[in-house]
């Protein structure tokens, strides 16, 4: 299929023939959730640590007799009901990562960008060019291109469009092989370069 393609001024650049694997799948909503899910606990690190009331330093003696102080009866100063003492049902360190095969992730990224595309959500540029590292110029050729919220995706997003970017809350640069569901699907719009198309190409389709 041909999809059009710009110029990172906004101006026509002639079309573009692209894989109907990768830019005309069928959404595919359980598995783009299941690949999103699977992205985010990934994410999480997992380090959360309490301490139960057999791991509190102290407390192993008595506080007091069993009988006769008029107090309810207690064996150890680490207990849950006492300040300082354990914690109930304590949180451990975890592994929140969640398998998801090869197959199944590259179809996602591939539904999501078909989706992308019936939408008018997807911008295809011929390359990717910012002569100096300031935000201003970048945010005059997102403008030229009517973005305020979007995901740059190029072969290589390094140098000045990182720099550029890199102090924008909602616009952000990302390159073809660190491309994944959740920045696809958090900006309104996603634009391409021509080098990051052919290179998803080779990668999912």
């Amino acid at each position: 299929m041909d999809l059009q393609l710009q110029s990172f001024d906004g101006k026509k650049a002639g079309n573009i023939s692209v894989s109907d694997a990768l830019f005309d799948r069928e959404f595919n909503e359980s598995l783009v959730h299941q690949v999103v899910t699977s992205y985010l606990a990934g994410a999480r690190s997992g380090t959360h640590a309490q301490k139960t009331r057999s791991e509190v330093s102290g407390g192993g003696r008595k506080p007091f007799a069993q009988k006769g102080s008029g107090r309810a009866r207690a064996g150890t100063i680490r207990s849950p009901l006492w300040r300082s003492g354990g914690t109930t049902f304590a949180a451990k360190n975890r592994d929140y990562s969640k398998k998801v095969n090869r197959k199944m992730y590259r179809s996602a990224i591939a539904s999501i960008l078909s989706e992308l595309r019936r939408n008018d959500a997807l911008i295809v540029v011929d390359k990717v060019e910012l002569d100096t590292p300031k935000t201003k110029d970048l945010l005059a050729k997102a403008q030229s291109l009517g973005l305020s919220n979007a995901l740059i995706v190029t072969e290589n997003a390094a140098g000045n469009l990182a720099l550029a970017s890199r102090n924008l809350y909602d616009i952000a640069a990302t390159d073809a092989a660190h491309i994944n569901p959740v920045a696809l699907l958090r900006f309104e719009k996603v634009v391409m370069s021509e080098d990051s198309v052919r290179k998803l190409e080779e990668s999912l389709a």
